[in-house]
């Protein structure tokens, strides 16, 4: 008789697409950074849903917001109002000190909303001629999934077999700001990249390199748009790693962590003089903006309000990266508060056999890129959990 792990990762093989590879880990419940298969072994997450668990599994606040809206009303369409998306789009707008907020679902439809915003801006406020408009990228980055993103992706396995592509795009080194500068055209009308390469492998750009960003942008009248889908909303002990560097983007990308785990929530924010060139009908989405999700993006917005949660990932944070470089079988650390992406040394295994091994050890991440992996635990973590998460690691890379 096959095993409740095997009957389930039967069953996806049999008749799921296979567009992932996971781990030998069949999740049935989660509490905080714990969770537990469907065979009753405890894992402790140092995933956290790429960032999107950033306030742990079942957070009793966010799980509260969703119980209450849900015995209310969870999706009336943008044809009509709902009493929840004044308030969520006000308390995000606040937050971050910009006007306006186009509520969206997923980070990839946020990433794109940004796209056409930033083209229409070019068109009505900037001047460029039509179907002109350019935007520059960085190489390494990731953005999400979709034909208009990975015609800028510089990933082969993201590009292969998805063409023809968007044109429009121009892609630079990251952390080169001259690259930027001669990159930059009268035709641009947008800087998008990540404050930290998350999926590369939690790529920290120079000192300075953000603010030189801001300062070419101003002075050739582009817009900065920074994705912080992922290093948003808490992740680096900032909400926002953009602010963390002393530095504001024209135009912020938010998903993951902006719907608590609990179900995909997104947004663009931004100030009027940019978000106001949509009108009625350019834009929008059946599920954006749903009561739902704004009431639990507003219980997100609270917790980030509140304060604790950001002082307890910086200091951790700053646990985290004293432990990791004293630890012997890592090649490199980078990374920003609870966010590390550690090279491992290639005779002790791929990152994907690393992986394996903590998994087995109870400990959950996921490699990126050979021998990369990448620790995001929920910020919610307790500094014990956090010793035996690296205690954990550090077994595991001792053989």
């Amino acid at each position: 008789m096959e095993s409740p792990t095997v009957h389930h990762e039967r069953l996806v093989a049999e008749h799921s697409a296979h567009n992932y590879r996971p781990l030998p880990v069949v999740i049935a419940h989660g509490e905080g950074a714990w969770v537990t298969d469907v065979e009753g072994r405890r894992y402790l997450d140092l995933l956290a849903g790429y960032s999107a668990l950033n306030f742990g599994h079942s957070n009793p606040d966010l799980l509260a917001a969703a119980h209450a809206q849900l015995d209310r009303v969870t999706l009336t369409s943008r044809a009509f109002g709902n009493d929840q998306l004044g308030p969520f789009c006000a308390e995000l707008s606040a937050l971050l000190g910009k006007d306006l907020v186009l509520p969206m679902n997923t980070g990839a439809e946020a990433v794109e909303t940004g796209l056409k915003v930033a083209r229409k801006w070019g068109y009505e406020v900037k001047g460029v001629p039509a179907d002109r408009a350019r935007v520059v990228v960085a190489a390494e980055g990731f953005h999400g999934r979709t034909i208009s993103v990975v015609s800028f992706s510089t990933d082969p396995e993201a590009r292969g077999g998805f063409g023809p592509f968007t044109p429009g795009f121009d892609v630079v080194p990251y952390g080169d700001a001259e690259a930027l500068r001669a990159a930059m055209t009268d035709e641009t009308v947008a800087v998008l990249l990540e404050p930290v390469q998350g999926e590369a492998g939690v790529i920290v750009p120079p000192a300075g390199y953000l603010a030189d960003v801001r300062s070419l942008c101003t002075a050739a009248n582009v817009l900065f748009v920074a994705d912080e889908v992922q290093s948003g909303l808490g992740r680096t002990g900032h909400v926002l790693a953009t602010r963390a560097e002393g530095v504001d983007a024209d135009v912020y990308l938010l998903g993951k962590a902006l719907g608590g785990g609990v179900l995909p929530v997104s947004a663009v924010v931004a100030d009027r003089d940019v978000l106001g060139v949509l009108r009625p009908g350019q834009h929008g989405s059946t599920f954006g903006g749903n009561p739902l999700a704004c009431a639990v993006g507003r219980a997100v917005v609270r917790l980030l309000e509140e304060g604790s949660v950001l002082s307890h990932t910086r200091t951790l944070g700053a646990v985290l990266h004293e432990r990791l470089r004293g630890m012997r079988g890592l090649t490199a650390v980078r990374g920003r508060g609870l966010w590390a992406g550690i090279d491992v040394d290639p005779a002790l295994g791929t990152g994907r056999e690393v992986s394996e091994r903590l998994a087995r050890a109870g400990v959950l991440t996921k490699d990126t890129h050979g021998p990369t992996l990448r620790l995001a635990p929920p910020l919610v973590i307790s500094e014990p959990d956090l010793h035996l998460a690296l205690d954990t690691l550090e077994h595991t890379l001792r053989g």
